[in-house]
């Protein structure tokens, strides 16, 4: 007998196919297949594959955009831009399955595991940080916010890695999985260091 399970929630399994009564939308897939996907990924870096490739992908348009073939690049543009379009696609990902991302989220942020409203907000927070960066990326409101927003971030993951509980992480909903690690700290706190620099440069 085929039993079916959520990749996000592994312990919601039932003999026939459905969704997800956790997530409130993520396909139920065979137990067997994620045995088997999981047998054949690869370990260490490469599991991080996806969002390399993404966050490349952002760098170098951002990069790009702000390319002159006269003065060269403007660095602090190609960051303004870097850190609109992170946001802008992060946050697609995440309204692609806004109810199975809140979930997700719920399982180590320190405000969505007691508020599931917030990871509800997250993706539309995230989308105005991504418009903000790109109407008013001087604003020092919004460095500040961004700020406080990924070194919170930060600290919910660390706690949960500081556990040893193994969880995927949700910075790209719930279609893409990525481990939930110091990747993921990284992430966090290197958005945290750019929207501090850019205050530093507003400041002085």
């Amino acid at each position: 007998m085929t039993i079916y399970t959520c990749p996000m929630h592994p312990e919601v399994q039932q003999d026939t196919p459905g969704k997800c009564p956790k997530c409130g939308g993520m396909d139920l897939v065979p137990k067997e297949s994620l045995k088997l996907a999981a047998d054949k990924s690869t370990k260490g870096i490469a599991q991080y594959k996806p969002l390399f490739i993404i966050v490349g992908l952002i760098a170098l348009a951002s990069i790009a955009s702000a390319w002159d073939i006269q003065s060269g690049i403007a660095w602090l543009n190609a960051m303004y831009n870097f850190m609109a379009g992170f946001f802008l696609v992060f946050s697609g990902f995440k309204l692609l399955d806004v109810k199975g991302f809140a979930e997700g989220y719920s399982q180590y942020d320190l405000l969505a595991k007691h508020w599931h409203g917030y990871g509800l907000l997250y993706p539309f927070i995230e989308l105005a940080l991504g418009l903000g960066y790109i109407l008013i990326p001087t604003s020092i409101a919004l460095n500040m916010i961004t700020v406080v927003l990924m070194v919170f971030s930060a600290a919910g993951v660390s706690i949960k890695i500081a556990k040893k509980e193994k969880f995927q992480c949700a910075c790209l909903g719930t279609f893409i999985d990525v481990p939930l690690t110091y990747i993921t700290i990284i992430e966090d706190i290197g958005m945290a260091i750019m929207a501090g620099s850019m205050l530093v440069t507003l400041y002085f």
